[in-house]
């Protein structure tokens, strides 16, 4: 198993039930302080949040950690936009 401390993690919001992105929450460096990261924000989640369908989840990035969420919100979705052009095509 490779080391996870060094990796960066962007915490995702996202709605189970719509499957709309709320979009990147933070981008944290290793596996343990993201997933503590967003345990923080499921713990300050309200109830309604949660019910309507508010979820988070980790995901490997090699955006910096610490950067700004709107930010790191728009190069993933950039990203995410030019790899679906790209597999329409294929």
């Amino acid at each position: 198993m490779h080391d996870e401390s060094r990796i960066c993690f962007a915490i995702i919001r996202y709605n189970a039930r719509t499957y709309e992105s709320g979009g990147v929450m933070a981008v944290v460096k290793g596996r343990a302080n993201a997933e503590d990261i967003m345990r923080q924000f499921e713990r300050s989640q309200g109830s309604e949040d949660r019910h309507i369908g508010w979820r988070y989840f980790l995901e490997k990035t090699d955006l910096r950690a610490g950067m700004d969420p709107a930010e790191a919100t728009r190069l993933r979705q950039t990203r995410l936009d030019i790899r679906e052009s790209g597999s329409e095509s294929a």
